[in-house]
């Protein structure tokens, strides 16, 4: 075959620019979104914190750090921050005990499993809404559904509490329906066990070990990935959580059921304090980035991947 002797035609300085930065062109919308709505706002909440922000007040000024230390010597904000961590460490181990557990069951080869793993899956995708908040105040009011079927199972003689005006029983409440969404958590402790070898098992069984010392010699081991990365992201939403408490108890009783996220919310849109809401936005961040570090650091000890030897 005779070689072509048409001159080659050569691509111009910019044709080659743009083969080679063209990809960018494609992040372009994204970049927008990104600066636009998450590092502007990001940086805008960082420099508010340091001032006395106010939507109703002319002139800002800068304060330094007042509103962290107001924040600190405040009874009613060290209150949320403690209740928040009591919120974090309930729901978190909870909700990851329960995911596990189902998932484990939903493992074995029952009839109709792909119907309850629907089931068990559908509270993740409804409980964050603003309905499924209504109807669980609802279910635990005082003339809520849970009362009257106490009362009509011992034909009147047991009232039931007051659910959600009752500080003992009004954050457990809020931590139940956290709790009750471990649909999301379940479904990847369900694919993490489908990726445990058998012959891991089967060994076992001839060793003679029995069905709990397989579960805690070799099932936890090979899904403790699974395990890190759902305690990352689930201790992030719970320190995130507003819905439940702002919609059911709006953080009552006597502020029993006030997160820190709330009090963000009340200082920013009621009392329209940005500055003092964004201080308190920082430090939750401050402490979730604590925590995920913490975890992080730790995971060396008890995570095993199987790429490592």
């Amino acid at each position: 075959m005779k070689e072509s002797n048409a001159p080659a035609i050569g691509r111009t300085p910019f044709q080659k620019w743009l083969d080679k930065y063209q990809g960018l062109f494609y992040l372009i919308p994204w970049i927008i979104g990104f600066v636009v709505f998450k590092a502007v706002p990001f940086g805008q909440s960082l420099y508010y914190s340091f001032t006395d922000m106010n939507f109703f007040k002319s002139g800002t000024q800068f304060v330094g750090l007042a509103n962290y230390i107001t924040a600190f010597t405040t009874t009613k904000i060290t209150k949320a921050l403690l209740i928040t961590f009591k919120y974090a460490f309930i729901t978190v181990p909870l909700k990851l005990v329960f995911a596990l557990f189902i998932a484990y069951i939903l493992n074995f080869k029952i009839a109709c499993v792909n119907l309850f793993r629907t089931v068990y899956y559908i509270p993740s995708i409804l409980g964050g809404s603003v309905a499924i908040a209504v109807l669980w105040k609802a279910v635990f009011s005082v003339d809520g559904l849970l009362n009257t079927v106490l009362r009509a199972v011992t034909f009147g003689l047991v009232q039931g509490p007051e659910w959600l005006s009752d500080p003992s029983y009004a954050l457990w409440i809020i931590c139940f329906l956290r709790i009750w969404q471990f649909g999301s958590a379940m479904v990847l402790f369900l694919a993490a066990l489908k990726g445990v070898p058998a012959d891991l098992y089967e060994a076992a069984t001839i060793d003679g070990a029995g069905k709990w010392r397989q579960f805690f010699s070799i099932t936890v081991p090979m899904i403790t990935p699974i395990i890190f990365y759902n305690l990352v992201t689930q201790i992030c939403q719970a320190f995130q959580e507003f819905n439940g408490p702002y919609i059911i108890t709006n953080g009552g009783p006597r502020g029993s059921t006030t997160l820190i996220s709330l009090l963000v919310y009340n200082y920013a849109f009621k009392s329209y304090d940005m500055g003092m809401a964004s201080a308190l936005a920082w430090i939750m961040f401050i402490i979730v980035c604590i925590l995920t570090i913490i975890a992080f650091t730790s995971q060396k000890k008890w995570v095993y991947y199987s790429d490592e030897r």
